[in-house]
């Protein structure tokens, strides 16, 4: 097992393309995400579990059906399981995210911006 620091800063410099998820850890079956996102996502919930989105640089919104959150650099929240939710970027935002192994990006929406391979890096 190799054990390394992982440092941010280089991991989104090997981040040349918006919305391309990379994987840069895992704990036990989750996932850490980072990705760089400039654009309005899709309504969507994941049934099956929470999602973590921590706003590393920029500012990211997120609206739920009540309320709208609105994130910036070093802060997160935790979307509970079947909570509908749909980010946004007016600007490139860098996020980490983390879930469990096989969370798709759509949830339950899917769609044309489903990613279903994502590379560690």
């Amino acid at each position: 097992m190799d054990i390394s620091v992982v440092n941010f800063k280089e991991k989104f410099k090997k981040i040349h393309d918006q919305h391309s998820y990379k994987i840069i850890a895992q704990m036990n079956n989750y996932h850490f995400k980072l990705v760089k996102a400039q654009r309005e996502f899709i309504w969507h919930s994941h049934p099956e579990t929470d999602e973590v989105f921590m706003v590393m640089d920029g500012k990211l919104q997120i609206d739920l059906r009540e309320k709208v959150l609105r994130l910036k650099k070093g802060e997160m929240v935790v979307i509970p399981k079947g909570v509908e939710h749909k980010p946004s970027c007016k600007e490139e935002c860098e996020i980490l995210l983390i879930e469990p192994a096989g969370t798709l990006n759509t949830g339950d929406a899917g769609g044309d911006l489903t990613v279903t391979e994502l590379e560690w890096i």
